[in-house]
């Protein structure tokens, strides 16, 4: 099977960025092209039509391909939820916990193989892969156990790409580093050097550039310049450099940053809402008076509600909400609206019945069974009769329940034909659901934002607009531009045929 191999000299150098960007460049050219991530460790997640996990970016690097996300596409993805331990998605489903300590024992054999067969379903379908490798390939004190980087490439004899992030800082030493510590069977697949997020002037660059091709033997593809297109992120990192605040838009809007927070690549949407400003809120500091506040998803929903109670934030959160104010929880969001979280079996850790913020009568218990699913759906609330796409993925069950212990609705609706997916109060100030990707649904998202808009007196937003699917392809389409107009990709495209 063809391939090319994508790595970085660390986290956050851009390899999720240009691997989306060579499957579109590729797909383009008439090639059948599919992403590859053989081990990925995010708490992004989507669900494939099959009801399997992979990680996000690999989504969206198949949807840049053209093609539907499938559990080949990421074999294995970890996501942590503390206590260095991480739940194990082995081909789409959850097959346990484990410490980092003994993954290397217990799943590399394991591993190895879903990537063996992964890759062999994959080449009855495709005559192209773009695979992306993880963190650094020269991390000597894992690289024994590393099912990711060199170890695919010297499988797939790929021509390899070496992107660095100049923005930081130290990308010279990093490179040169990174060279260094690769064994020299790994150091001979490196076809090319990328740089990215370049700000300034090329010139300013050339003869840096000179001295590296000089100084490895190596050539430098190209330089891509800092963008500010909005790209799915895999981890929290990307979080630093995602705070959008703008004082003099319309409204203003507060993701409560969790210490675990997951999925959220769900709230790219409202991100490239041109009146909205949003603003990741640490737990430690203070909420301020946005317009709506948001809780994410969490990996350890119970361990983040406890974080939120010790650092202040909940209370903040119940003081706002008390004060009329609007708060939407998804998934483990949701779960922390409710009055209890109760973990019998201790899935989340020490098993026990748990406080929620009292929002919502509602009541969830962690099961063994998780759901991983795509639904469709029709709204009921904030407009009916709207079509909904999305996913869930989570272990608990909630329902309401009345002080008399029956199941009720009373003052609470459901938002989606399924009332089970998530509810909302009377006042539609108290929101929560289970569906991720919700505000992909651009009728939906401008029907909600438009309740935020008439409780301050400012006209409606169109609702007529496209499910940000749409907008994604542009991004996509801009990306793969801008990486064919800086880079020269003729080694690499040659090498791979």
């Amino acid at each position: 099977m063809k391939a090319i191999m994508v790595v970085g000299t660390t986290s956050h150098a851009g390899k999720s960025f240009l691997t989306a960007a060579l499957c579109r460049i590729m797909a383009r050219q008439g090639w059948r092209v599919t992403p590859f991530k053989g081990q990925n460790m995010a708490l992004n997640a989507y669900v494939t039509a099959t009801g399997g996990e992979i990680g996000y970016a690999q989504a969206v690097q198949a949807w840049a391909a053209g093609v539907i996300p499938r559990v080949e596409m990421n074999p294995i993805l970890l996501k942590p939820q503390g206590d260095m331990t991480s739940q194990l998605i082995l081909k789409g489903n959850a097959v346990g916990t484990t410490k980092a300590s003994e993954y290397y024992e217990r799943y590399f054999d394991l591993g190895w193989e879903a990537i063996e067969d992964s890759l062999y379903r994959l080449s009855l379908e495709f005559d192209l892969v773009v695979c992306e490798g993880a963190g650094s390939p020269a991390e000597i004190n894992l690289k024994h156990r590393d099912l990711t980087n060199m170890r695919i490439a010297k499988y797939l004899n790929a021509p390899t790409i070496l992107v660095v992030d100049i923005d930081r800082g130290g990308a010279f030493a990093h490179v040169i580093g990174t060279l260094e510590l690769l064994e020299p069977e790994e150091r001979s697949l490196i076809k090319g050097i990328v740089i990215n997020k370049f700000r300034g002037h090329i010139e300013l660059l050339t003869s840096g550039i000179e001295w590296l091709e000089k100084r490895t033997g190596i050539p430098v593809l190209g330089v891509i310049p800092w963008t500010k297109q909005l790209f799915p992120a895999e981890d929290s990192l990307d979080l630093l450099d995602r705070n959008s605040y703008q004082p003099n838009r319309d409204l203003n809007i507060a993701i409560i940053r969790l210490p675990r927070i997951a999925n959220f690549t769900d709230f790219d949407p409202l991100e490239a809402e041109p009146t909205i400003s949003i603003k990741y809120v640490n737990i430690k500091e203070s909420l301020g008076h946005p317009d709506a506040v948001i809780i994410p998803g969490s990996k350890t929903t119970i361990a983040d509600l406890l974080a939120l109670r010790k650092s202040g934030m909940a209370e903040q959160i119940k003081e706002y909400a008390d004060a009329g104010g609007t708060v939407l929880g998804i998934c483990g969001g949701f779960q922390m609206l409710g009055q209890r979280i109760v973990d019998p079996e201790g899935f989340e850790g020490e098993s026990g019945d748990y406080l929620g913020l009292n929002l919502i009568p509602l009541t969830t218990v962690l099961a063994m069974n998780k759901i991983a699913r795509q639904r469709q759906v029709i709204s009921k609330f904030p407009q009916a009769g709207l079509p909904i796409d999305g996913y869930e993925i989570h272990q608990g069950r909630s329902r309401l329940i009345t002080p008399k212990g029956k199941e009720t609705e009373g003052d609470y609706y459901p938002i989606f034909e399924d009332p089970g997916l998530g509810i909302v109060d009377h006042t539609q100030s108290i929101w929560g659901c289970y569906l991720h990707g919700l505000f992909d649904n651009g009728p939906w998202r401008r029907a909600w934002l438009n309740h935020l808009r008439k409780q301050r007196g400012m006209s409606s937003l169109p609702t007529g607009v496209a499910n940000y699917r749409e907008q994604r392809e542009s991004v996509l389409n801009a990306l793969a531009d801008l990486v064919e107009k800086n880079l020269n990709l003729k080694p690499i495209i040659s090498s791979s045929y």
